[in-house]
């Protein structure tokens, strides 16, 4: 299986329920939220990609830890 890596652009233009400035926040507080323990977010000198496999697996963690039904 391929790695996909996107750009916060890539990922949201692939995945539009996701707001560039809601995935900019999600990368911003990476090791607060679990993002980087998942090692969803790769970072290349100032480039920041999105590992696509690996941050749905996160999101799929996060079911039911913030007060959700």
């Amino acid at each position: 299986m391929d790695r996909v890596l996107l750009t916060v652009n890539q990922f949201c233009k692939k995945h539009p329920f996701m707001t560039k400035g809601g995935l900019r926040f999600q990368i911003f507080d990476a090791h607060r939220n679990g993002i980087e323990r998942e090692k969803a977010i790769v970072r290349i000198g100032r480039k920041v990609l999105i590992d696509e496999a690996k941050y749905f697996s996160w999101i799929d963690s996060q079911q039911g830890k913030w007060g959700g039904r």
